[in-house]
């Protein structure tokens, strides 16, 4: 069932969009969701739901401020560097707090894999465990090309119109994501050196056909936390959770398997 929630955050007042999946028992294991760039609650469809009911587990899906039906962003406003930064050691530990979740576990996809990283690196003693599929530690060529082919398709195309089903200010969602990673100021974005500090359970999966990142960024996560269980999925793109959902959903129950 979806619901909006408010959280505080540097002075301003932020409404969420938030969906509890899976096991429903209050003392039930949380997992939560962290979408992609372009993402939302809805954009998951029943992949959480289905995961976390596997695993007996209680599953919080959000959309973060910019997307879904949560707070769009401001038409004047930018998006900065930091921004997935904010996400991690602001909107995240905001959201938890009010919601009182200790010790989750993160599932994050794409932006939201970096933004699991991040929290679970600022935050070391407070994540069960992360899985980041498809996330990115830098920026390559191949995710700026494949940004650039989204803008193309996004104005003249019918991307525009498939995403505005999933996010009730569509412009907001897409431009906050598609202008800051197209920005020369973003291009020198790397978080290697911070994912260091990772302490807790990692697993880091992609596909071998990802379009918007090479395989580089989960074995560069291995280099910096070298306990970090990787798993390429062959014939894969970039959304696993949509291209082979069963696979990465046996990928996920092996590695918390042997965690526990």
């Amino acid at each position: 069932m979806h619901t909006e929630i408010e959280i505080d955050v540097q002075g301003r007042t932020l409404q969420l969009e938030i969906a509890w999946v899976g096991n429903q028992e209050p003392t039930a294991p949380v997992m939560v969701f962290l979408h992609e760039g372009l993402g939302s609650v809805a954009m998951w469809k029943d992949f959480p739901d289905t995961l976390c009911r596997t695993l007996n587990m209680r599953g919080l899906v959000y959309s973060r401020p910019g997307y879904g039906a949560s707070t769009p962003r401001a038409a004047d406003e930018q998006w900065k560097v930091d921004f997935m930064h904010r996400q991690a050691q602001e909107i995240l530990p905001a959201l938890l707090s009010k919601l009182n979740i200790q010790n989750p576990w993160l599932f994050g996809h794409s932006d939201g894999g970096s933004i699991a990283l991040l929290f679970a690196a600022h935050f070391p003693t407070v994540p069960s465990g992360v899985i980041a599929v498809a996330p990115h530690i830098m920026v390559e060529d191949i995710s700026i090309d494949s940004i650039r082919v989204a803008r193309e398709a996004y104005l003249q195309h019918k991307l525009r119109e498939r995403l505005a089903r999933y996010h009730r200010n569509v412009d907001s969602a897409f431009f906050g994501w598609n202008d800051i990673w197209l920005s020369a100021a973003f291009r020198n974005w790397n978080i290697a050196a911070e994912i260091a500090a990772i302490r807790c359970p990692l697993l880091a999966i992609q596909g071998a056909e990802d379009e918007y990142g090479s395989l580089q960024q989960i074995f560069g996560i291995r280099d910096k936390v070298p306990a970090t269980q990787v798993v390429v999925l062959p014939a894969c793109g970039h959304s696993p959770q949509r291209d082979q959902p069963e696979k990465l959903s046996a990928a996920v129950q092996q590695f918390m398997a042997q965690v526990s």
